[in-house]
């Protein structure tokens, strides 16, 4: 049934109830427009709050509980992200398609109410046709009717003459043809008008373009919340995290980070004795007796390695008769008690004291406790460790460097890189200098270090050991330090390390020099070690002969990362 026949007289409505429907199109757009804003709007702020919580970069959190919180912070910043990604879709599959498509449809409808009413005029203008080509066909016909009356009474008229009678006979077939005429066109302009006014009012061209506006606001509908629905896992996933974050907090594991942390490596003291002052006075009772504490005189000679002596009196006093004879002092006895007692008591509390009192070494961090100065030296030791690496792979390549320009010249002067290589030198020096000086404070505190130890740090240039290195343990020293040191004069024999690549020659290279390796045009060699900014690679052959060859002269195929990745 369309729409158009059914409201044929009724074209206003028809014009209101499609403007009305381009109206609503409107409507949900600046509807959508307004929820990606209020989306893009609680995604910055969570952005922001995440942002305004989070520490500074480069802290690392030991606590579960703080980690925990970096976790839901991270979270919350990839839900925001997610809320971004909603108002994205929105707007692009939404909002601009219903744009662009509101403004097709505003033409179409433009163009189909401009046609019909071309179309209105046009038949409106059919129909008088009709009706004038009607009406000459009837006043014809009734003409014709009258001339062939006239032509039969003239034929039956018998005073009419023969001329008389054929000239009414022409009349009245003149008048037929004429009639005849009328009548044909008055059929092609009932035809024609009836054609017109079936394109005019059964057209359902504004009943498809409003069907088709129905159709695509309805999927707009949808996709406004499958839109949500598909980001909706990784939401959920940002949830789980959250959720995975208060699992893994662990009070008892934050407990013991924070006791690693900040234990000082100082003995528990033990309990305060009961220390009687009345005994030196007056003994209630006998030494031997249970009930009778111990005096401050057998507090004092507790220590076996060391002997109080103390000044007694000439002149014997009889004992009390509930007790052995106790010694009698030329002095107050309870003065010459606490005077003792101070001198094993007072130097214990000072030594406490002085520690904030002390001036601060930073550099052998001798004002931290034995445990903490232990760990801040095994980690500078550390840090040093890899500087000296450093530098000492920037020697080698430097002195390969060298060799190849004095064996040719055409590819630099050797002179260039002596500034290079004495400042290398220098900071070298430098470094184990540090290295040493660390690791013999780490010695004096007690600890074990476990920095990486280099064979350079240890061997002179004849390859002998070096009694000056940090590893070299002399003769007098005791047992204890030894266990720290030993491991510095034990060498296994290195291994040879697994390729992570393979290069072909493209040049022929002699490897005259040393730690070079020969190579021919063509070549397939296995990449040992990647070009470190020197210009060099270390390569092997499947007969186990390593060296180095310029980079520059082989092409690599392939190399192996080390998180298993293959780069060609």
């Amino acid at each position: 049934l369309s729409l158009d026949f059914v409201l044929q007289d009724q074209y206003d409505i028809i014009d209101k109830h499609t403007q009305s429907g381009l109206d609503l199109v409107e409507k949900y757009v600046k509807f959508v427009k307004e929820r990606t804003e209020i989306e893009q709007n609680y995604a910055k702020q969570l952005r922001n709050l995440s942002k305004k919580y989070s520490p500074k970069r480069g802290s690392k959190e030991e606590f579960s509980n703080h980690q925990a919180f970096l976790d839901i912070l991270n979270e919350m910043n990839d839900y925001a992200g997610q809320r971004e990604l909603i108002a994205e879709n929105m707007m692009i599959n939404i909002c601009i398609e219903l744009t662009k498509y509101l403004q097709e449809l505003k033409q179409e409808r433009k163009m189909h109410l401009s046609e019909a009413k071309k179309a209105q005029q046009y038949l409106e203008g059919t129909y008088k046709q009709l009706d004038n080509s009607k009406k000459r066909f009837e006043r014809e016909w009734r003409e014709a009717e009258k001339a062939a009356q006239y032509a039969e009474k003239t034929d039956q008229d018998l005073n009419a003459t023969k001329a008389d009678v054929e000239k009414a006979k022409q009349q009245a077939h003149m008048r037929t043809h004429i009639a005849e005429e009328c009548k044909n066109d008055y059929a092609s302009q009932l035809q024609k008008y009836n054609k017109e006014q079936n394109q005019f009012y059964f057209t359902d061209m504004l009943q498809d373009m409003d069907e088709r506006r129905i159709k695509k606001l309805a999927q707009g509908y949808v996709l406004f919340a499958d839109t949500e629905r598909h980001v909706m896992p990784i939401i959920g996933k940002c949830l789980e995290g959250i959720t995975r974050a208060g699992t893994n907090v662990n009070e008892r594991n934050d407990s013991v980070v924070l006791i690693e942390q900040h234990k000082s490596g100082f003995e528990r003291p033990g309990d305060l004795e009961f220390e009687d002052y009345s005994q030196g006075i007056n003994r209630a009772s006998s030494d031997s007796s249970l009930g009778t504490p111990k005096g401050p005189l057998e507090l004092l000679g507790k220590n076996k390695n060391k002997t109080f002596r103390f000044p007694f009196s000439t002149t014997p006093t009889p004992s009390p008769a509930n007790g052995p004879p106790s010694p009698k002092f030329g002095r107050d006895p309870l003065s010459y008690c606490l005077m003792e007692i101070n001198k094993t008591v007072k130097p214990r509390i000072s030594s406490f004291r002085t520690l904030k009192r002390m001036p601060v070494d930073s550099e052998g961090f001798t004002h931290l406790p034995p445990e903490q100065r232990r760990k801040r030296l095994q980690q500078k030791i550390d840090d040093i460790s890899k500087e000296l690496q450093k530098e000492i792979d920037q020697s080698e390549a430097l002195g390969k460097m060298k060799d190849v320009y004095e064996k040719n010249p055409q590819m630099g002067d050797p002179a260039s890189l002596a500034p290079q290589i004495t400042q290398t030198a220098q900071n070298m020096e430098r470094l184990r200098g540090e290295l040493n000086k660390y690791e013999s404070w780490l010695a004096e505190a007690g600890g074990r270090g476990d920095s990486i130890r280099y064979s350079t740090h240890s061997l002179n240039n004849n390859g002998a050991h070096n009694p000056n290195s940090p590893g070299a343990i002399s003769d007098d020293t005791d047992s204890s330090q030894a266990i720290y040191t030993e491991f510095d004069d034990e060498f296994e024999e290195e291994e040879l390390a697994a390729p992570i690549g393979q290069c072909t020659a493209l040049y022929n290279f002699p490897g005259s020099s040393e730690g070079t390796i020969s190579m021919q045009e063509g070549e397939v060699l296995f990449v040992v070690e990647e070009d470190k900014g020197d210009g060099w690679t270390r390569v092997r052959r499947n007969n186990g002969d390593e060296g180095y060859i310029p980079t520059s002269y082989a092409t690599i195929t392939e190399i192996t990362t080390s998180h298993g990745s293959v780069i060609y």
